[in-house]
């Protein structure tokens, strides 16, 4: 995850508290020397939509075998033991699971910040109510387009007003809320109306995800947008952070080739802030599944990150949290933690090696049948990739 608002106005919202710390980019086990990672948990399989792109493969109908209520906090207590600073309820769509502001709650007593990732069609009033009342930190709701476009993406008409009207319900309640868009063929030229939007909402944050091939989303590899379209988007989301400033928080995720063309746009506009964002690029780090960001599903196992299901590290009902994250000989996990050499292609001579860090395994995998394999979705030119005419800016 990429601030883009962080690298050009330099403000600071949490998130760059745990992404931007000194030391962050050598600690194996966590976001930053003596914290855990960010977990992201899917606590249910089961959803009321049915996106193209769901790495899940979520639809509504009950899912056997999800942690019970007495697992969930046992495994939320190991969390806390091994300092985990934040949890991201995702699923499936979390807000079905039946006991999930017990949970929410639970989360929050053990001093881990909680946060929801929802597609925003159940967010009624007294939800949100509920939701503000137990200190959530953020709601983000996920919306793909404007109007039939995103209900055609979601795969249930009206989907896009009942999500809009959820996002209206949080802020009116005082419940820190933001968008989630997925960029791709269908969507891409709808940014200027999602900025609109934002405007005229005013919501005051917004990541923007690039595709991974994963779950459902392995079949729309051919709706990805290509690497010049790529470019354009960034250059807009760019001009747009520049825009609003610190007023909008505005993010990119999962493609750190985000992070260089940045930091490569700033050089080209003499506009002083390369040194300063380069700085925070590597203390970040870049992609850092494994280490900074844990995954642990429906039923339990974990994962290198989110979308790397083909590989299981573990249960957490049947060992401790921290007892799978340490575990050093996990072969996958090992690797992440030491990527640099193992890495193929154009990444293996990348001079933005500590700034993006390889970028996306699975997507590799994906398509190249590789793990280690170049990451296809780096759009960074040869040229960029070797950064001959930035000698002055030293990686």
């Amino acid at each position: 995850m990429i601030s883009i608002t962080k690298l050009l106005c330099d403000s600071t919202n949490y998130g760059d508290s745990l992404r931007y710390v000194e030391g962050a980019s050598l600690e194996k086990y966590g976001v930053s020397p003596g914290r855990g990672p960010v977990v992201a948990w899917n606590c249910t399989k089961t959803c009321n939509l049915k996106c193209k792109h769901c790495y899940a493969s979520s639809d509504s109908k009950k899912y056997n075998g999800e942690l019970t209520l007495s697992e969930a906090k046992k495994f939320i207590d190991d969390l806390e033991e091994f300092k985990v600073p934040a949890l991201l309820f995702s699923g499936g769509e979390p807000l079905m699971r039946e006991n999930i502001l017990d949970l929410l709650a639970y989360a929050n007593e053990r001093k881990i910040r909680s946060t929801i990732s929802t597609n925003g069609t159940l967010l009624d009033k007294n939800t949100c109510t509920a939701l503000k009342k137990i200190n959530l930190g953020y709601v983000g709701v996920s919306l793909d387009g404007i109007g039939s476009n995103h209900d055609k993406f979601r795969g249930v008409k009206g989907s896009f007003d009942s999500a809009l009207q959820g996002i209206r319900n949080c802020i009116e309640v005082g419940q820190k809320v933001g968008l989630r868009f997925t960029i791709n063929k269908n969507n891409y030229k709808e940014l200027e109306d999602i900025f609109e939007l934002i405007k005229e909402e005013k919501i005051p944050r917004v990541c923007f995800y690039h595709l991974v091939y994963s779950g459902r989303g392995n079949k729309m590899i051919e709706e990805d947008i290509t690497k010049e379209e790529t470019r354009q988007v960034l250059d807009l989301i760019i001009n747009k952070a520049i825009e609003f400033g610190p007023s909008v928080e505005i993010l990119t995720v999962d493609n750190h080739a985000d992070a260089v063309y940045a930091c490569l746009s700033s050089i080209n506009k003499c506009d002083n802030k390369a040194e300063n964002i380069l700085r925070l690029l590597k203390t970040n780090g870049g992609n850092r599944s494994g280490m900074a960001f844990a995954n642990v599903d429906f039923y339990g196992d974990v994962h290198p990150d989110q979308f790397t299901w083909q590989y299981t590290l573990g249960n957490v009902k049947e060992e401790s949290f921290g007892a799978i994250w340490k575990n050093s000989n996990n072969e996958i996990l090992n690797g992440l933690r030491n990527r640099k050499s193992l890495l193929k292609g154009r990444c293996s001579n990348c001079s933005w090696l500590s700034v993006c860090n390889g970028n996306f395994r699975t997507r590799a995998e994906a398509i190249h049948n590789d793990f280690w394999a170049e990451d296809p979705a780096c759009y960074l030119t040869d040229e960029e990739l070797l950064q001959p005419r930035y000698g002055s800016i030293s990686t």
